[in-house]
């Protein structure tokens, strides 16, 4: 009997230890199966190759697209152009080639060129000037230029010198801008206080003086901004024509000359006379007041008292 309660007790305790066993082979297996499924899942589930890469592509193709668009006006240089042809030509052709470029920018209409001053004058000898100014819109400068040159080949004309001036005002008109912004938020500022009537009468006073002299300053502004601008929209383009060469020297020079200067000579001696007359007549009346006054008072010097004019005497 006791061998049998050893040998179910020693089965009981084989059983208790195989079924141990059995549950921690189980949670092992569980718990790397579990394991393992979730490396594989982190494996499968890699992250993907980080977004900078793309990021910087869609940053270079935007570039690309700026820069290869050229739309966006930010930054463009503002240039103002300043062009100048010089033609010679026979003296009786000046005027006519003159006029004829003249028609040329009317026929371009204001919105593309316009006169600004004309001018000529004739000299002695075969020697002629003028010269014609014009306001050419920007990009049509150059071109009108070469139009110019062109019409100057019918009336025996030649083009002996040209250029081209540019002066950047980029600086200059981004300031302005910056300037007038400012002084516009300035503006809206001391209008809300005058509108909403706080603070003291000192202060509203104050603030009225403001707004005028902000108010000045961004008319100021604003006509620098448009002068600025229209300096860039239209270049200017001075035309000089010449024929010869002054004459110098012939028999009706020295006479020029004389008579040129018969206005300063004239003028200096009047100047002169006036001087003298400034200084010579007060003491001319001085002295003459000192005359009658010492005869007045019948006083002498004494020299030649009590001389006698000798009398004549005969000789024999």
């Amino acid at each position: 009997m006791r061998k049998r309660l050893l040998a179910g007790s020693a089965l009981l305790l084989v059983l208790a230890a195989c079924s141990g066993a059995e549950s921690d082979t189980v949670e092992r297996v569980t718990t790397m199966d579990i394991e393992a499924a979730d490396a594989a899942s982190y494996e499968m589930a890699a992250p993907p190759p980080p977004p900078a890469m793309a990021s910087q592509a869609s940053e270079g193709e935007a570039s690309d697209t700026i820069s290869g668009g050229g739309e966006i006006p930010v930054g463009r240089p503002q240039v103002a152009y300043r062009y100048a042809y010089g033609f010679r030509l026979p003296s009786n052709a000046i005027r006519p080639l003159q006029e004829r470029h003249a028609d040329m920018c009317e026929a371009k209409g204001p919105d593309v060129c316009r006169i600004i001053s004309m001018d000529q004058a004739e000299n002695e000898g075969d020697y002629a000037y003028g010269s014609l100014t014009l306001a050419v819109r920007a990009r049509d400068a150059r071109s009108f230029g070469k139009d110019l040159a062109n019409a100057s080949g019918k009336v025996d004309g030649e083009l002996v010198s040209s250029s081209i001036e540019g002066e950047d005002l980029s600086k200059r008109i981004v300031d302005t801008e910056a300037r007038l912004r400012a002084r516009s938020v300035l503006r809206d500022r001391l209008m809300e206080v005058l509108r909403n009537r706080r603070g003291t009468v000192s202060e509203l006073v104050a603030a009225e003086r403001g707004v005028a002299q902000v108010n000045e300053e961004i008319d100021q502004a604003q006509s620098w901004l448009a002068e600025m601008r229209g300096r860039v929209a239209y270049s200017n383009m001075t035309v000089t024509y010449e024929s010869g060469k002054p004459a110098i020297g012939g028999f009706a020079q020295p006479i020029r000359n004389a008579w040129n200067s018969l206005g300063g000579i004239f003028g200096t001696m009047i100047s002169i006379l006036i001087v003298l007359l400034a200084v010579l007549v007060p003491l001319g009346l001085l002295a003459w007041l000192g005359v009658k006054v010492w005869r007045r008072f019948g006083l002498s010097t004494g020299i030649g008292d009590g001389w006698t004019k000798p009398e004549n005497t005969e000789t024999s």
